[in-house]
């Protein structure tokens, strides 16, 4: 049997496709936009992070409200991203990247949870997956999640990166230089 994605555009309607790398606390960010939205922010070595081929033109243009966000995030005076967002991904991924937008500032839930929540509680393996292709990490806060015993398991930045969000959320964050900054 043969299936056909409908998502994808035919070759001449392709989608227009934008970056921009700015800096951030935890390393550069590229930020990747199609038709102008937000659809991607990579952190330096992060796993499954797209060829940058695919990351379009050069052009800071679509980004002035999430570079806005992002700054306010990281002077702790945002708690809450405000931005529309075009997310690329299977249903199931999509619901599980709607259930991270739902988890608190500060706050952690487990993998676990996070199925319990979506109405599938055998599934925190595959929630553990569509958290790791989250191509928005930080503003949609794959961060928040935790293994069951509370260990900081996976993050496609590096659990040195998640520990430093966790604590940067949670006010605990040591203010000293790190490899990252």
């Amino acid at each position: 049997m043969t299936t056909t994605r409908t998502t994808a555009a035919p070759r001449q309607a392709r989608q227009a496709r934008q970056h921009t790398v700015i800096d951030s606390p935890y390393g550069p960010l590229t930020l990747v936009a199609t038709d102008r939205v937000l659809a991607g922010l990579y952190m330096t070595g992060q796993r499954h992070r797209p060829p940058e081929e695919t990351f379009g033109e050069p052009d800071a243009g679509p980004f002035d409200e999430a570079v806005e966000q992002l700054d306010a995030y990281f002077a702790g005076e945002l708690r809450e991203f405000t931005l529309p967002l075009n997310l690329a991904g299977t249903p199931f991924q999509r619901s599980v990247w709607a259930e991270l937008q739902r988890i608190p500032y500060g706050e952690t839930r487990t993998y676990g949870e996070l199925a319990e929540n979506l109405g599938k509680p055998g599934a925190s393996r595959a929630v553990g997956l569509a958290n790791g292709k989250n191509p928005v990490g930080i503003i949609v806060p794959c961060h928040r999640v935790i293994g069951a015993s509370g260990s900081l398991t996976g993050y496609g930045g590096g659990l040195d990166r998640k520990q430093r969000l966790l604590a940067f959320e949670n006010g605990t964050q040591d203010s000293s230089p790190t490899l990252f900054q």
